[in-house]
């Protein structure tokens, strides 16, 4: 997958982004308010040693659009707690993002509390703590809520000021009317108060007291910033999941929002193509999602209908009309019209021009090419010498058929490398009646495709053979074919398939000769005898202080080891 170009493609909305390695493994998430411009910054520019350690391990991505810049923010603080991305700075004491509580108490109270408190009505949570404190400071001042921890003998100064109904001295007081006005309030019904505010505000700056205005002012900011509505948490605390799908005459996107406690904490996205019916292949695929469970709802869109959905999923099975259910579902559908719009861009377009390079290939070759399989060697002064088999199956390539091999025959010859391997490889599927490839690669020019060439004619093997001929700056340049060099156009779509088969094969092929030579390094000399484990060889070097000290013991101090008198007679002969 080309990184640029799915970068290319993302929106300028909101969101997180969930960076991932080369093992699927999510390493970093971070959060936008424009996602395509700061993905972007990754890869551009210049970067501390820890982001670009991090560039380094980047290998694919994913990401959740949100309605705003505080969901974002909400839902990375999820995402990082769901994941725990070794690149993210984490808080090691567990905090989250706080609520404004309203306290189910005989004389309740307003109050600013971490989730794992909660006891009362919860309203957030609050990505702007200071903001959420200033908002319960003013709700204190608006509303004659109690303010003591507990009841004095007396009434206090809140009494006084207006601010409190002392219960502590009557014993009628209803709160009824306030609590109803301070949860209108935290559901984003703010319109009388913020009136009330501003006429304040410009009341004290026509009278000159602009200290007064300015606070005022912050005021009106901190409820702004509190009571913006998001649908990232709610406060219900259950776990649904949030399901809806777009289509096009060929494929299907499906979008599925995990939400777990009341939080989005994951997401599950997939385009596939379909054939028949729409709607009964994304209900099959939901039907073989689900088959190990449910969560406790599944909030489906409105392009699903009951009839749809219900005789599946039976009650848990809900399409929410309004509030913030149907936000939650009309997400889902954003994110998943998003992938479906972009999928073709990115994928079909990719696997149409791969498309076009294997039918010039064909043409080329005289024949249809389906399977090619590529080789490349690799040996560093005579040491560790290997070769790599990579696997190009169905417009993609095969993983898990790829191969290594350890040289025998040589260690510097790369021609003698060649026939070694091709020889291996071939003698070996033919005599397992294995498939045979549509094509054979390898990396080099004439003098490699010639070795091959003749292990092939020898096993009476008749298929396409290529060589990809590099320039001296070790860039491909040639396809070598039937004794002509045929220089390939960096423009063309073949040009770019086969520089992706190169680099794929030399990847795999470097990988594992720095893996060979690593392991030869620690080698010893004991490694070679018969007879000498682990455990031995771990004995011998603990007690001995080198292979010389060794050499010099005498059968009585190795068989205090627990060597057998035939090991020990074994390993005097080896390292005499």
């Amino acid at each position: 997958m080309n990184l640029k170009d799915k970068i290319a493609l993302l929106p300028t909305e909101p969101g997180c982004y969930l960076m991932k390695n080369d093992r699927e493994e999510v390493i970093y998430v971070g959060k936008a308010k424009n996602l395509k411009n700061r993905v972007k910054t990754y890869f551009t520019g210049a970067h501390n040693e820890k982001t670009t350690r991090l560039v380094s391990e980047i290998r694919d991505f994913s990401y959740i659009l949100t309605n705003s810049e505080r969901e974002s923010l909400i839902l990375e603080n999820n995402l990082i707690k769901q994941y725990l991305p070794r690149y993210n700075i984490r808080l090691m004491d567990d905090k989250t993002y706080p609520y404004i509580e309203i306290t189910e108490e005989e004389h309740p109270r307003i109050q600013v509390v971490r989730q794992k408190e909660m006891k009362g009505r919860l309203f957030g949570p609050y990505p702007n703590v200071y903001a959420a404190r200033e908002t319960s400071r003013l709700l204190n001042r608006l509303y004659p809520l109690r303010k003591c921890e507990t009841l004095p003998k007396k009434a206090c100064l809140y009494y006084h000021i207006g601010q409190c109904l002392a219960p502590c001295i009557h014993k009628d007081v209803t709160y009824k009317d306030t609590i109803r006005d301070i949860t209108k309030f935290l559901k984003g019904d703010t319109k009388d108060v913020l009136t009330r505010l501003n006429k304040e505000m410009a009341s004290a700056s026509e009278e000159l007291m602009f200290e007064k205005a300015i606070e005022f002012r912050d005021m009106i900011n901190h409820i702004e910033a509190t009571t913006e509505k998001q649908i990232i948490n709610m406060n219900d605390f259950k776990d649904r999941d949030v399901i809806s799908y777009a289509f096009s005459k060929d494929d299907i996107s499906l979008q599925i929002l995990v939400m777990r406690t009341g939080k989005i904490i994951d997401h599950h996205q997939v385009v596939f193509a379909f054939v028949g019916e729409v709607m009964d292949t994304v209900l099959s695929y939901l039907q073989q999602f689900y088959e190990n469970g449910t969560p406790d709802e599944l909030l489906f869109s409105e392009r699903f209908t009951q009839d749809d959905v219900e005789p599946f999923f039976g009650k848990k099975a809900i399409i929410p009309h309004i509030g913030d259910k149907k936000k939650l579902t009309d997400l889902a559908s954003k994110n998943a019209d998003y992938d479906l719009e972009h999928h073709f861009m990115l994928y079909r377009h990719r696997d149409e021009k791969r498309q076009k390079a294997l039918e010039d290939l064909s043409e080329l070759m005289g024949k249809d090419i389906k399977l090619i399989e590529v080789f490349d060697n690799a040996q560093l002064f005579g040491t560790a010498p290997i070769s790599a088999l990579i696997v190009f199956k169905e417009q993609a390539f095969d993983k898990k058929n790829y191969r290594k091999y350890h040289l025998q025959t040589t260690t510097n010859d790369d021609y003698q490398a060649m026939k070694e391997v091709t020889y291996r490889r071939y003698q070996k599927q033919l005599i397992e009646g294995q498939a045979l490839p549509d094509l054979i690669l390898v990396d080099g020019g004439k003098g490699q495709l010639s070795a091959a060439t003749e292990v092939l004619e020898q096993l009476g093997i008749s298929i396409p053979i290529a060589g990809l001929k590099k320039n001296s700056k070790h860039t491909l340049e040639a396809l070598v074919y039937q004794d002509q060099v045929i220089p390939l156009l960096k423009q063309s779509e073949l040009y770019k398939f086969l520089l992706k088969l190169s680099e794929e094969v030399h990847r795999f092929a470097i990988d594992f000769h720095r893996k060979t030579r690593s392991k030869q390094s620690i080698q010893s000399p004991l490694d070679q005898i018969k007879g000498i484990g682990n455990q031995r060889k771990k004995a011998l070097l603990s007690h001995f202080s080198s292979i010389e000290a060794i050499k010099q013991a005498t059968p009585d101090e190795l068989s205090s080891l627990g060597i057998p008198e035939d090991v020990i007679k074994r390993l005097k002969e080896e390292l005499t």
